[in-house]
């Protein structure tokens, strides 16, 4: 199965994702944890480029197009052979994120990412996509302290310096996504401690897993 995890800056993805995986391995799954941007070789190097603070003046089509390399990268070289191996497949953000940050947060037409993004993946489509959903004001707090505790700050601070309108927009954007594909999406309210917020994250996988058995 694939799995993917979406939301604004600071909603705890990583740390979901973390949780999710040990649980499924103390179940003797093999599981696979991957990121976009960054999750192939290839993909290091664009990462570098689109989250740092030292990228200035990057159109929002190259930014576009940039993320789409990566993806194409990542789904050939990482995702796709996973799931060929049986393996279940956690990643922390996909197209979805593309559509939410480009389309609604940029103002490109989410329409036409959805087809670019098709033809970056070759239609390959998650089986469940968990959106953590937090108010932006609460996310871009958590998501500045974390790069201030991590010393992350200066490497991967791009999309945390943008407006508070940016982040309410991709949320929305997020939001309406969900809303347009009910069976892939569930919605996680991410404002909690991460063990009370995992409950239901854990819930929406088993869901999924006994609708694909």
């Amino acid at each position: 199965m694939f799995v993917t995890f979406e939301g604004i800056e600071g909603t705890g993805k990583t740390t979901q994702i973390g949780l999710l995986a040990e649980a499924l391995r103390r179940q003797g799954r093999d599981v696979v944890t991957t990121r976009e941007p960054g999750g192939s070789a290839v993909g290091r190097e664009l990462r570098r480029i689109l989250l740092s603070t030292a990228t200035t003046n990057l159109c929002e089509r190259a930014e576009l197009f940039l993320y789409l390399a990566d993806r194409a990268q990542h789904v050939a070289e990482v995702i796709r052979p996973a799931l060929d191996l049986g393996a279940v497949v956690l990643c922390d953000r996909f197209e979805d994120s593309t559509v939410a940050y480009q389309g609604y947060g940029r103002g490109l037409d989410p329409a036409l990412l959805h087809q670019l993004s098709a033809t970056a993946t070759g239609g390959l489509t998650p089986d469940l996509t968990i959106l953590l959903d937090i108010e932006p004001e609460i996310g871009l707090r958590r998501a500045l302290a974390r790069n201030l505790q991590h010393g992350a700050s200066a490497d991967e601070g791009r999309f945390e310096a943008e407006s508070l309108a940016f982040h309410s927009r991709v949320r929305q954007g997020y939001l309406t996504l969900a809303a347009l594909d009910r069976r892939r999406f569930r919605i996680v309210a991410a404002d909690a401690a991460p063990e009370a917020v995992f409950a239901p994250v854990l819930a929406a996988w088993q869901e999924a897993a006994a609708r694909s058995a």
